[in-house]
């Protein structure tokens, strides 16, 4: 078996300082949607809310926020028992499920929407140049690739 290429004291401490980062902001996310939605549940009303039916196959979703199948299910469901989303048969394919916005989901992405916009901007967006954004946006474009490569043999 050969070695590992192990980081370089530069590299460990780029990936170490992403994924801190990448962490505290989830968290300081959450906590300023408070508490009547979670930062996984705005990213399933913003990906339904944008659809034009406010409804997409729970695959198709679950391909969207990078989830597993069970994950996906689970947090529906517990979406789905506060009345944010629920769940119906696909129309065209007896086989698949769509999960839909309700009106109860729809008004609380819109009232979370502006003040989380705000945080995403003051936490994010406003300490960035034009460049480093567009190169922020390079580098996620890249490594979404790698991770949706089928080819990559550490892909699951």
């Amino acid at each position: 078996m050969a070695e590992p290429r192990w980081l370089t004291d530069e590299e460990a401490q780029a990936w170490r300082r992403f994924t801190t980062m990448r962490f505290q902001l989830d968290a300081r996310l959450d906590r300023q949607l408070g508490n009547t939605i979670s930062i996984q549940d705005y990213g399933v009303l913003a990906s339904l809310s944008e659809e034009p039916n406010k409804s997409m196959r729970i695959s198709e979703l679950g391909e969207r926020l990078g989830w597993e199948t069970s994950r996906v299910s689970h947090q529906l469901t517990r979406m789905a028992k506060r009345g944010l989303v629920e769940r119906r048969r696909c129309p065209n394919d007896g086989r698949g499920s769509l999960a839909v916005v309700t009106d109860a989901g729809q008004a609380a992405i819109e009232a979370a929407a502006p003040d989380h916009v705000a945080s995403v901007r003051h936490l994010f967006i406003d300490l960035l140049t034009p460049e480093e954004l567009r190169m922020i946006s390079a580098v996620s474009q890249k490594v979404l690739g790698r991770l949706h490569d089928p080819a990559d043999p550490t892909g699951s």
